[in-house]
């Protein structure tokens, strides 16, 4: 495919791609330039004078001359990009998630295999260490799949220990959830984790990654991964985590962001719960069931999952659950089959309802109260 500049999605592709684009100089490029078809096509005097650093400037003459070794790059992504269920998301596309927008420095592009559309739902980033203790991973994968069965989308980094458990948690419940690479979406790293993406995928899931498919692990890739998990999401959980666990870094930066974050209690005599008890001494709030995140995030996902009001706060329509909900329970199975909704609609709409007091949940399902 040809290289074509004026194209937004193409252009956007080329910036990302460009070596020496960093953060400030990404900033510098758009506080001038209204969009990245502009920025690509800047005189060297206008790129000198607003401050961007010499490797981009470079790389921008270069792009410009036709450079084969950059051109190849591009042309390897565009490639990616033409094969099923691939896609391009970037900073000026009406897909791109509005939470991750808002964060200081949001990627310019994302990669995704998968749903794209599930990365502007309601997630909770659900992190930990890679070497969990006997219970660490169990409580993980529990965790998770309440988490799903209440309407949240459980997004994590896909790396061993807890971030596993808790993307095959999700599974359990056949739930979507979303993997956020610290590679390009082909290099499955780890390796033993492919069958896990492939599973992601196959249950409607989604791989994120703001590198190019091409590219290979490398140390500093992992923690700025990090900031897109915790971007996503409204809040970071840390299951279970060292005083030197690279969560820590993810619950650093969801404070940055201003978004929640939770920690789960251990025993003074785990070492793979010390950073927990080390958030919770700092603020965080602590997590010993489903509902204490819940209840946090009430306002969030009220208004993430709310339907059209009229003026005077009753719904236009009736909720689509309300004709098969009664004194009598039901579970969620039975109101996909008989309300023909896929079942992470019903989840949802239940949680809302829930949330709203008219539903509540018992051991054998959910009934009006």
């Amino acid at each position: 495919m040809a290289l074509q500049l004026s194209d937004p999605r193409q252009a956007w592709l080329a910036l990302s791609m460009l070596d020496g684009l960093g953060s400030r100089s990404l900033k510098r490029l758009l506080s001038y330039f209204p969009s990245a078809v502009e920025a690509l096509d800047a005189d060297f005097m206008t790129l000198q004078r607003l401050g961007v650093s010499a490797g981009l400037q470079d790389s921008i003459q270069k792009l410009q001359q036709g450079d084969n070794e950059i051109l190849g790059r591009i042309d390897a992504a565009l490639a990616w990009l033409e094969a099923p269920d691939c896609h391009l998301l970037h900073r000026e596309s009406p897909d791109y998630p509005p939470l991750l927008r808002e964060i200081a420095d949001p990627p310019p592009v994302l990669f995704v295999r998968g749903n794209p559309l599930l990365l502007k739902d309601p997630q909770l980033a659900m992190v930990g260490t890679r070497h969990p203790g006997p219970h660490g991973a169990a409580t993980a994968r529990a965790f998770a799949r309440s988490f799903t069965e209440s309407g949240l989308v459980v997004t994590s980094g896909m790396a061993l220990g807890i971030d596993g458990a808790c993307h095959q948690g999700a599974l359990d419940v056949s739930g979507q959830t979303i993997a956020v690479w610290g590679t390009g979406l082909d290099n499955c790293y780890p390796k033993r984790h492919r069958r896990l993406a492939d599973d992601i995928l196959a249950n409607g899931g989604a791989l994120v990654s703001e590198l190019a498919p091409a590219m290979g692990p490398h140390a500093s890739q992992f923690p700025r991964r990090n900031r897109i998990i915790s971007g996503l999401s409204l809040g970071t959980l840390v299951v279970e985590a060292s005083l030197n666990s690279g969560s820590l870094i993810t619950a650093r930066l969801a404070l940055e962001q201003n978004r929640e974050v939770f920690a789960m209690p251990g025993s003074i005599h785990n070492t793979q719960a010390r950073g927990c008890h080390r958030l919770l001494r700092d603020g965080a709030t602590l997590v010993e069931t489903v509902q204490d995140v819940l209840d946090v995030l009430r306002v969030p996902l009220t208004a993430a999952l709310a339907e059209p009001a009229t003026r005077n706060g009753t719904r236009e329509t009736d909720h689509p659950l309300d004709k098969w909900l009664s004194h009598e329970p039901v579970s969620a199975d039975w109101l996909s089959q008989h309300s023909g909704l896929p079942v992470q609609q019903v989840l949802q709409g239940l949680l809302e309802l829930e949330l709203e007091g008219i539903v509540q949940q018992t051991p054998h399902g959910y009934s009006r109260r």
